[in-house]
């Protein structure tokens, strides 16, 4: 119960965050251009609790999934059309300029992403970045049965490139923008000469369930770590060293020696390699834990770079990683809707997105609250930039034609093409719930 709520009031704490940025740009340029606001409101209909201040009603409202500022003499989500019977006030929406309404439409697009811009820029100058240079990885592993083997890759592969850029960090394995791209192709080395593999369609997806290269598959079978008390102090297995064979087996992958260890039914028979001397000793896992007490501790193995941006290097960085966002989401939706990735499995709803924030922010505390919210406002930036009535992109479409031809598209036409938005993007929270429920239980 108390998981359940604290997922809950995560999700709420962020999806607030995002609809007050959201609504705040609109209702700042709206003043910006002396139209009225009627009200400014967190969450939709019915409204309950909230303060009017001068012509504006600041309230909460009872359902927490988004929120709106309803602008005097426009047609929003209300389908509000009384005002169209009485002539224009000076101070209604559309009254103005066609380019100042495109202002206030775009606006609340904008915030989202200045906001996913700002975050990402102070999570940089705060916490700096932490990078594996690829010069100290010295190749994967890869199981036989997993999804990379399938495409080609062996072990002992080493990523030199992707897309055709040099692949000089462990990160820009998955960066979004490389990854959502029309076809990805890789360079491995491999036994001293060059192997391009091309990533199948069904890539991302494939990916998206967790047979990918993790940090994991890049450590080698060097012991960093023995604690204390445990089976493999107890026989006295060398800190420092490497494991050279279990059982016979030769192993130089730390995955190798989990898969051993995992499957294993009794003691196992390990060679290491300690200052250039051969040790054979025998290591009975526990019996409760399966474990045998020896780590590889990434970080110490990887001599990981720790980077610290000053606030112009901050800025900069926040910049590139917004940008990156961007065109990896707005790549996924083209990857969507070409069909080359399932719909299903890739788009989620408010189930989903509130057990990817708590995990993000469980993984990461403070720091992965933020990086989800700013992945979160630049997609919602994008989703409201869609050329679909009752979106912010659908009354933009409205605003350009108009701005075109000169001659205001009929309002009757507006209000049916907007109730068929607002039934359409009803079916769709009803499907992707669904889906989001479906996959908690697996199906």
């Amino acid at each position: 119960m108390l998981e359940l709520l604290s997922t809950i009031l995560i999700f709420v704490a962020a999806l607030l965050i995002l609809v007050f940025v959201h609504e705040l740009g609109h209702f700042l340029a709206a003043k910006a251009c002396n139209m009225r606001v009627e009200r400014f409101s967190l969450g939709f209909p019915p409204r309950v609790v909230g303060i009017t201040v001068g012509e504006t009603d600041y309230c909460l409202s009872a359902t927490p999934l988004g929120g709106y500022v309803k602008i005097s003499g426009m047609i929003d989500e209300s389908m509000d059309v009384e005002h169209l019977d009485k002539d224009p006030e000076p101070w209604e929406f559309r009254s103005k300029p066609v380019w100042q309404r495109i202002v206030v439409i775009s606006a609340g697009v904008i915030f989202n992403m200045i906001l996913a811009f700002v975050i990402y820029s102070g999570i940089s100058f705060s916490y700096g970045d932490y990078r594996i240079p690829m010069e100290n990885v010295g190749g994967f592993y890869v199981p036989d049965s997993s999804f990379v083997a399938e495409m080609g890759f062996k072990t002992g592969d080493r990523v030199v490139e992707i897309n055709d850029t040099e692949v000089e960090y462990f990160e820009q394995l998955v960066n979004p923008t490389e990854l959502t791209q029309g076809e990805v192709d890789f360079t491995v080395e491999r036994n001293g000469e060059r192997v391009h593999i091309k990533a199948p369609k069904n890539f991302l997806d494939r990916i998206n369930k967790g047979d990918y290269f993790s940090q994991v598959n890049l450590l080698p079978s060097d012991i960093t770590r023995v604690q204390p008390g445990s089976p493999a102090e107890e026989v006295g297995v060398p800190d420092s060293s490497k494991i050279l064979a279990i059982n016979g087996d030769s192993v130089s992958y730390w995955m190798e020696v989990v898969n051993h260890i995992q499957k294993s039914h009794g003691p196992l028979t390990m060679t290491f390699l300690k200052k250039g001397e051969i040790i054979r000793l025998e290591v009975t896992p526990d019996p409760e834990s399966g474990t045998v007490g020896f780590y590889n501790v990434g970080q110490e193995y990887f001599n990981v770079e720790t980077v610290e941006y000053g606030f112009g290097e901050s800025i900069v960085a926040g910049w590139k990683e917004t940008g990156d966002m961007t065109i990896g989401i707005v790549q996924g939706f083209a990857k969507l809707i070409s069909g080359d990735i399932s719909v299903k499995q890739n788009l989620g709803g408010p189930v989903a997105i509130a057990s990817f924030t708590k995990q993000a922010t469980d993984a990461g505390g403070v720091r992965g609250f933020w990086e989800i919210t700013a992945m979160l406002s630049v997609t919602l930036a994008i989703m409201n930039i869609l050329p679909i009535p009752v979106l912010d992109g659908g009354h933009l479409v409205f605003l350009i034609y108009e701005g075109v031809t000169r001659r205001e598209p009929s309002p009757k036409i507006r209000m049916v093409l907007q109730q068929i938005g607002f039934v359409l993007l009803v079916g769709l929270i009803i499907f992707v719930t669904f889906n989001d429920i479906m996959r908690q239980f697996g199906l």
